[in-house]
């Protein structure tokens, strides 16, 4: 099979990981496997090129001449399958097999995000979605809100697939002891952007006993701490910091291709979204055997049982006390947790059922 997977960029953002780690594992069963980007971020650039994964990045300023460009790759692509993950690589998907194709066009919407509904122009780009042969989510949130969205599409051209996690990278660490020196380590990955909230962290943090602070550390890595920022989330962020004084208890770091040994480390994965998909933070930390503790939006009340790890992130005071019943658990709390989190990865986060999953949808 000839696939080509679409996406913005190669950036180090949790759609391009699934999208990225979705093309190995087709490339691993014997398909033919392309990309095609128009943002010259390059971060997973080096991971594909080790599998032999040839990658076309069409660089235009003008969104008509990149469209056009890209239409024209994928037409002339003789592809079988076009999987596309995010908003603009869809609707590029979309308008490309007009006024008609032979091959499959599949879309990944990755984001639960509330304001499908109240956009106009975002309820619009869903209507695209009739000139696709599947949707696919990594949550039934976002079936949910893209149903409503575009409500004259069939329930049978959606799919709901978790992300994919490769357990043996992502496994417990051998030997690991939580708890060490009583100190709470909090690892976050997430660009920095004001949906990601390091502001609502920041507050909350702030509302602790200083006792209560001396017990934590919290090491953030992501995209944006460095000009061009994304937004003015990270300026806004390090005022608070210096604000507060809570220099020596928050650290930002740039994304790194290795943070499965900074998660394995740690004894809390922390996500503080104000809306996501299914994040892919979350899955990891989970198949890491760790505590989560997690915004309480999309499909976060399925994975995360217990009330008390989730949290409003719209409310400052819901953050606290999830941080301050986090300080009040003992190690074997945390064992308890970390052990129902792996077992819950290993039973829906499988990387070869998952591709499997899709390459049986290309063929539906």
């Amino acid at each position: 099979m000839k696939i080509l997977c679409i996406i913005d960029s190669l950036g180090s953002g949790g759609a391009q990981r699934q999208i990225v780690e979705l093309a190995k594992g087709f490339k691993e069963k014997g398909h033919d496997v392309a990309f095609l980007t128009y943002h010259p971020q390059d971060f997973y650039l080096p991971v594909l090129k080790e599998f032999g994964i040839s990658v076309l990045c069409v660089q235009e300023k003008s969104y008509i001449n990149r469209f056009l460009k890209m239409r024209n790759h994928i037409r002339k692509g003789k592809y079988n399958v076009v999987l596309s993950f995010l908003t603009g690589a869809n609707l590029i998907n979309e308008m490309s097999a007009l006024p008609y194709k032979k091959w499959k066009v599949i879309v990944g919407e990755r984001n639960a995000d509330p304001n499908i509904l109240r956009s106009r122009k975002l309820k619009l780009l869903r209507w695209f979605h009739i000139f696709s042969n599947k949707i696919v989510s990594n949550s039934y949130e976002n079936i949910q809100l893209v149903s409503k969205a575009a409500p004259f599409l069939p329930k049978s051209r959606y799919e709901v697939v978790y992300n994919l996690i490769d357990l043996d990278k992502w496994a417990p660490k051998e030997g690991f002891q939580f708890l060490n020196n009583d100190k709470i380590k909090i690892v976050v990955a997430a660009s920095h952007i004001y949906r990601k909230n390091s502001i609502g962290l920041i507050e909350a943090l702030n509302l602790l006993s200083e006792s209560e602070k001396s017990r934590i550390q919290i090491d953030w890595y992501g995209d944006g701490i460095s000009p061009p920022f994304f937004d003015n989330s990270f300026m806004e962020t390090k005022l608070k910091l210096e604000q507060y004084n809570l220099s020596n208890i928050i650290r930002f770091y740039p994304a790194t291709p290795h943070i499965h040994d900074k998660i394995k480390e740690a004894d809390v994965v922390g996500l503080f979204s104000f809306n996501e998909g299914l994040p892919n933070i979350v899955c990891e930390g989970m198949a890491c055997g760790k505590l989560v503790i997690a915004s309480n939006v999309s499909d976060i009340p399925l994975l995360i049982k217990n009330p008390q790890l989730r949290f409003n992130p719209n409310d400052i005071a819901s953050i606290c006390s999830t941080l301050r019943y986090v300080l009040t658990l003992k190690v074997d709390n945390f064992v308890l947790e970390g052990g129902k989190n792996r077992e819950f990865a290993v039973r829906h986060f499988n990387r070869d059922k998952i591709v499997d999953r899709y390459l049986k949808i290309f063929q539906l």
